[in-house]
């Protein structure tokens, strides 16, 4: 039987309503929008078109968005200024530096000036060090998409056996650490793992998050399998997965598409952080 879609465009819509409903009741409640701050240095397309979905998402659900562009020329105490500025300004309950930035800029040294209740991108150490420790928390966006997805297939994550390859510090690790919390059992593959295909073989919920196309392939897969396939490859102008999509699909039980699965989440669960720290604000 063919795998079922795991429809994230679908599933982020739904979220974004609940999304909305939670920021209406907060200005009904607090006399203001839920607010969201975004910098954005320099000129990159990818980066601009980011930030341009972000505002765009902000309306549909109701929050205030605050965009800051800055040239490229900046210095990091440029950046770090103005970081601390929307640090204090109580409008602003969510706050994200859209990153890459420039080369000249030290990236960690500016991301560090964000404070920890306002990164909405789950990046900061602080709040990395809560997901450890399953303490409260901001969660990064894209693996809290992830689980979002998993648990819409009605499959419970609890001693699964789940495989995911990537190590990242924006998705493999924290994705890792979510679906640990969640009670999988969980093992993570990287560029130095032996014997991927069958490591990968034993997983229940197979999560691919390192960039190169359709290095999983069919025979990799289990039946039965959850895969979500978090790649975004682009090839001769074609957007293709980490996963051999057609060939994963006569295997697996679930599957998200590239495009339409885990990318729509992503800027769905920075709207909820930034709900969520607003609400923890009062």
């Amino acid at each position: 039987m063919k795998a079922q879609i795991i429809d994230g465009k679908a599933i982020a819509s739904q979220e974004k309503a609940k999304i909305r409903k939670e920021a209406e009741l907060f200005n009904e409640k607090y006399g203001r929008q839920v607010g969201l701050a975004v910098i954005i240095v320099g000129e990159d397309p990818a980066s601009k078109i980011y930030v341009s979905n972000k505002i765009k998402a902000c309306e549909e659900t109701g929050i205030r968005s605050f965009s800051y562009r800055l040239p490229e020329s900046v210095s990091d105490q440029d950046v770090i200024n103005l970081i601390e500025e929307l640090n204090k300004n109580e409008a602003v309950d969510g706050l994200l530096v859209q990153v890459p930035l420039p080369k000249h800029l030290n990236e960690q040294k500016i991301l560090s000036h964000i404070t920890v209740d306002k990164d909405v991108d789950g990046f900061c150490a602080t709040n990395v060090g809560n997901l450890l420790l399953s303490r409260e928390c901001n969660k990064a966006c894209t693996p809290a998409g992830i689980i979002t997805l998993i648990e819409s297939t009605g499959v419970d994550i609890c001693g699964k056996r789940a495989v995911v390859i990537g190590r990242s510090n924006t998705v493999g690790k924290p994705v890792a650490l979510m679906l640990l919390e969640k009670n999988a059992t969980v093992t993570v593959c990287h560029s130095k793992s032996k014997n991927l295909a069958d490591i990968c073989k034993t997983a229940d919920i197979l999560v691919c998050a390192v960039g190169k196309k359709h290095i999983v392939t069919a025979d990799m897969v289990k039946d039965g399998a959850i895969v979500i396939d978090v790649g975004m490859n682009r090839v001769d102008g074609k957007l293709y997965g980490d996963v051999d999509f057609d060939n994963v699909s006569e295997v697996a039980s679930y599957i998200t598409p590239v495009p339409g699965g885990v990318g729509p989440m992503t800027v769905t669960m920075l709207l909820n952080n930034t709900v969520k720290v607003a609400y923890r604000g009062k």
